[in-house]
């Protein structure tokens, strides 16, 4: 019994000693260097944002990328959190095998192109680093599977990490300000083969759709500039959520006039895929039924569990009594 004691607390102290070698992997003073640099990388960060200019963003941009793989040189730089970057997206996985940077730069023409890099989480604290090239202004057909040099650029805000035939698969939600007519939100797939990474692949499937769609490498939502949409995880539901769009002119081919109409569509993950599903909730009245005596009462509404008000007010509805014999 003392042995096993022994054993279970020099297995607690390796385990703690590790995490806080994990934890301060950066030196003092490699933190201090870093953190020096940031001041610099903030300003320029903040002109590539808000420069009068094209001309005076783009030079901004053009000094930001070298300082910042400067940077990320030092030894150990995955564990400096780059904070002072407000104006620059760097989004985590939930195992922090690697984070991703991200921005755009507005041209005078109203369209966003952007920059990214995605680096590497490495044991020796050495850097590797795969830079962005942002190919989408060129691409004729966006449901691409490409690499790091063909890249559907946006600016990231989310990762989110499935796992499946022990293959790591990370969901990326992003967004792209395109022009001055609409916006973009979307999701992509990001995986590793041989080392490099991969965006896109037939992850986003239709197939369960009442009438049967295409699976897409890539899901982009395009809708009218002034719209606020969501897309986003739920957690609760174990689904990724959005809005349903629809055109208020009545014109469904223009992604300048789509806007949502207060339903909500989802995908479900299954077997290795984002499983489209038609309708999140369904807790508003069918077509053609009749409205129901008594009003919704909104506190007995779960999103988690969606109902008609049927339903709710079915249960509700005092029960009667059972005679007694």
């Amino acid at each position: 019994m003392i042995r096993a004691c022994l054993l279970l607390l020099c297995c607690t102290f390796f385990l703690y000693t590790g995490l806080q070698a994990q934890r301060t992997r950066i030196s003092p003073a490699n933190e201090a260097a870093i953190n020096a640099q940031q001041d610099s990388l903030q300003i320029l960060s903040e002109t590539i944002l808000r420069g009068r200019d094209e001309a005076t963003r783009q030079q901004a941009n053009d000094r930001f990328i070298p300082k910042l793989v400067q940077a990320l040189k030092t030894p150990y730089s995955f564990d400096f959190r780059f904070d002072s970057l407000t104006t620059i997206s760097i989004q985590y996985p939930a195992d922090s095998a690697f984070r991703i940077f991200t921005w755009g730069l507005e041209q005078e023409t109203s369209f966003y192109h952007h920059y990214g890099a995605i680096q590497m989480r490495t044991e020796g604290g050495e850097l590797k680093l795969f830079p962005l090239f942002d190919g989408s202004d060129y691409m004729n057909n966006t449901d691409t599977i490409a690499g790091n040099k063909a890249w559907y650029g946006c600016l990231y805000y989310k990762v989110l990490q499935r796992r499946y035939f022990n293959q790591n698969y990370y969901t990326l939600f992003g967004w792209d300000a395109n022009n001055f007519r609409s916006q973009k939100k979307l999701l992509d797939m990001l995986t590793f083969k041989d080392g490099q990474p991969v965006f896109g692949g037939p992850f986003f499937s239709f197939m369960e759709d009442t009438i049967p769609k295409k699976t897409r490498n890539r899901f982009i939502l395009e809708f009218k500039k002034d719209a606020t949409i969501s897309l986003s995880y739920n957690p609760d539901m174990d689904m990724i959520v959005y809005d349903h769009l629809i055109s208020e002119s009545n014109q469904p081919a223009k992604p300048s006039t789509l806007v949502p109409d207060l339903d909500y569509e989802g995908f479900k993950w299954k077997a290795g895929k984002w499983v489209h599903i038609e309708k999140v909730f369904h807790d508003a009245l069918p077509q053609g039924k009749v409205p129901v005596a008594a009003p919704l009462n909104q506190k007995q509404k779960k999103m988690t569990k969606p109902r008609t008000a049927e339903e709710i007010n079915e249960e509700l509805q005092p029960q009667p009594k059972k005679s007694k014999q």
